[in-house]
């Protein structure tokens, strides 16, 4: 049985309290934390810089998976290497040379990550699939939390489940927007390994985050 991880996005959490907030999370067994990068540009939403990133490294060893929604980005991959990031995820759209954004975040020693919209097909990322780490199909059009899930994406996710097998390629497939206990399961049986939560992590069973992330796990 494939191993599921859960990453929860921390855009969900008190953000006058991270720091307790990422303990909490750790303490619950959560396996990486999602951190959104939103420039109010290619995304029409504000969130956080590398020197937040920064400060929060500290209070836990638990790798930070960021999704960079920043155009252009290759400018800022360094800063949030520098930061702390751990993984770091970028849209196809937001370089004018991907290929050249792929090898500067390898440069960093950091794994690599590549992030499609509803809208955009995995024939863009196609010839870059081998070289990277993760893909990260978004259920929503990113800019804020607590969105539906769009369902035609689980088809996406099949697609690039088969495009894996049939290669035997090794990345891992992320899943972020509006993911909960009604959708979890389908996602997980498509070929997701990695699922995103943000509202359903933070404020169902009262705020239980072991109880929420233990039961998005459960196929």
């Amino acid at each position: 049985m494939k191993k599921i991880k859960i990453s929860p996005s921390i855009l969900s959490a008190d953000f006058s309290e991270l720091g307790k907030e990422i303990k909490r999370l750790d303490e619950a067994g959560a396996d990486l934390i999602h951190v959104d990068v939103m420039d109010g540009h290619f995304v029409p939403n504000l969130t956080i810089g590398p020197p937040v990133i920064k400060a929060l490294r500290k209070f836990t060893n638990i790798p930070f998976d960021v999704h960079l929604m920043i155009s252009p980005v290759h400018k800022y991959i360094k800063d949030f290497a520098d930061a702390g990031s751990d993984i770091i995820t970028i849209h196809p759209e937001t370089t004018d040379n991907l290929d050249s954004s792929i090898n500067h975040i390898k440069d960093m020693k950091k794994k690599v990550g590549i992030s499609l919209n509803p809208d955009k097909p995995i024939s863009l990322i196609k010839n870059y699939l081998k070289d990277i780490n993760l893909v990260l199909i978004m259920s929503v059009y990113p800019g804020f939390g607590g969105q539906k899930f769009i369902p035609e994406v689980v088809n996406k996710i099949s697609e690039l489940d088969n495009i894996r097998k049939t290669n035997n390629f090794k990345f891992e497939i992320e899943v972020d927007g509006g993911i909960d206990f009604t959708n979890s399961k389908e996602v997980i049986n498509a070929g997701a390994n990695i699922l995103v939560s943000g509202t359903t992590i933070f404020k169902e069973n009262n705020g239980d985050l072991k109880k929420n992330i233990e039961t998005l796990k459960k196929i």
